[in-house]
């Protein structure tokens, strides 16, 4: 975590100004977070829709959470798959770890492929709807103002997009 002067701590984060060569910088402290990109048998890609407070709309993202103190990132990506979509899988693979937004967070995303599911989703928890999704489709909810940026990421990784 940066140094400098706490001026906010929240039930997720934190933040701190912290004095740089360039000036004073405002720095989101983020616990991290996994993200999960589910490929069918069908090559389509799992998305889960939710109201996003700070956006002011619904979006449509791969499920994601944050990582708990003490957990590994592999097993919040289980947890978090189970929780929001009632889905688990047999086969995992860690594609990478990202920095959303550098500039002013701290928050990395461990993104993981999670392959062989056989159920449908069902949408639990803070998600409103689980459903897969084509290439063109996914392509069309970009379009459309409606996809994220880790989403996006993890979609380019494995080539989606």
């Amino acid at each position: 975590m940066a140094e400098g002067t706490c001026v906010h701590k929240g039930s997720l984060i934190s933040v701190r100004v912290v004095e740089t060569p360039g000036g004073s910088r405002d720095v989101v402290h983020h616990p991290g977070a996994v993200a999960i990109i589910v490929r069918d048998a069908d090559g389509r890609f799992l998305l889960v829709r939710q109201f996003r407070v700070a956006a002011g709309q619904d979006m449509w993202e791969i499920p994601a959470g944050t990582v708990e103190p003490g957990e590994e990132p592999l097993s919040t990506a289980k947890r978090e798959l189970l929780e929001e979509t009632g889905l688990s899988a047999p086969r995992w693979s860690f594609v990478g770890t990202v920095f959303l937004t550098p500039g002013y967070s701290d928050e990395r995303i461990h993104l993981f492929l999670a392959e062989g599911v056989s159920d449908q989703p069902r949408a639990r928890s803070e998600v409103d709807e689980a459903r897969f999704f084509t290439r063109p489709e996914i392509l069309d909810l970009v379009q459309d103002g409606l996809g994220d940026g880790k989403t996006l990421a993890a979609m380019a990784l494995t080539g989606c997009v």
